[in-house]
């Protein structure tokens, strides 16, 4: 897939998200929003309720939705012949698109109202979906392979070229602003005592003030405005791959515990989640068949 049709790939999965969600809301928002004493003698209560066939069915898709994406994915991980259906990272997109999707279609299922049981799937939905997103963080600042294998400390210095031979040899910059450029774009030294997160805020707002200050030396050398824009995009990567080197083996620490907290979450919904589709069944609550 081209860089251009993965962007279409993804932009089109967000349009249908925030699409659907949207639709949900103009639709529905007249009933949701009614008190749930006053829900019984609304005109649309038969069709929005959970048990109607409008919001029966939102549940039932949403549920597919949910069981899609996660055994899909779970597979695609674990056979290797799947492999010739696409790469890692795109199977992981879609179980995101559709583990997105799933619980804000349950979400209207519920027609808002929690309770009982169901109410602990719920709830476990949305520590599912709210720990992806933080996974989903730490899983990209994991340098990868373009198949999505997770590369090791060695293989990301690797990829580090040799910057000041690069700015020598192609660009007419004077020798003290290539040691200027060399020495922003170092490690800087941690803090005793600073947090992760705090130290990700601090370097994201140093590494903007650093690439200021490379635009300015840039402009004095007076490079073309085409050569500044190729060499603050081999400063960026620079940059990045420092940041990620830094944090590399604490990303994969994280990644590690993440699963640990993501798991249990998503077997719990699962479990309750087939327990009351059994229960619903078992009461002849069969939405249209």
């Amino acid at each position: 897939m081209s860089q251009l049709a993965h962007r279409i790939y993804i932009y089109s999965l967000v349009a249908i998200v925030l699409l659907a969600t949207i639709y949900l809301l103009y639709r529905g928002i007249p009933y949701y929003s009614t008190s749930i004493e006053e829900r019984f003698y609304h005109p649309d209560h038969d069709l929005f309720k959970a048990s109607g066939i409008f919001g029966h069915g939102l549940g039932i898709i949403g549920t597919l939705l949910i069981l899609i994406g996660v055994f899909s994915y779970i597979a695609r991980k674990r056979y290797n012949f799947l492999s010739r259906f696409g790469r890692l990272k795109y199977w992981l997109e879609f179980h995101i698109f559709l583990c997105s999707l799933g619980p804000i279609l349950i979400l209207f299922h519920t027609t808002f109202k929690f309770g009982g049981i169901v109410s602990i799937s719920f709830w476990s939905m949305v520590a599912v979906v709210a720990s992806g997103i933080i996974g989903r963080f730490i899983y990209i600042q994991i340098p990868r392979t373009i198949e999505g294998r997770e590369l090791s400390l060695g293989e990301v210095k690797q990829l580090k070229g040799d910057v000041g031979e690069v700015l020598r040899t192609s660009y007419s910059i004077d020798e003290k602003s290539i040691h200027t450029i060399l020495d922003s774009t170092k490690e800087q030294e941690k803090k005793a005592g600073e947090s992760l997160l705090g130290r990700m805020v601090r370097k994201h707002f140093y590494d903007n003030e650093t690439l200021r200050k490379v635009k300015r030396i840039l402009r004095k050398n007076r490079l073309s405005r085409s050569d500044v824009r190729k060499v603050m995009q081999l400063i960026d990567n620079e940059i990045s791959l420092n940041n990620r080197i830094e944090r590399l083996q604490t990303m994969q620490q994280l990644f590690k515990y993440w699963h640990v907290a993501h798991l249990p979450f998503a077997v719990i919904m699962l479990i309750i989640m087939v327990i009351h589709v059994l229960v619903t069944v078992t009461f002849g609550a069969t939405w249209i068949f």
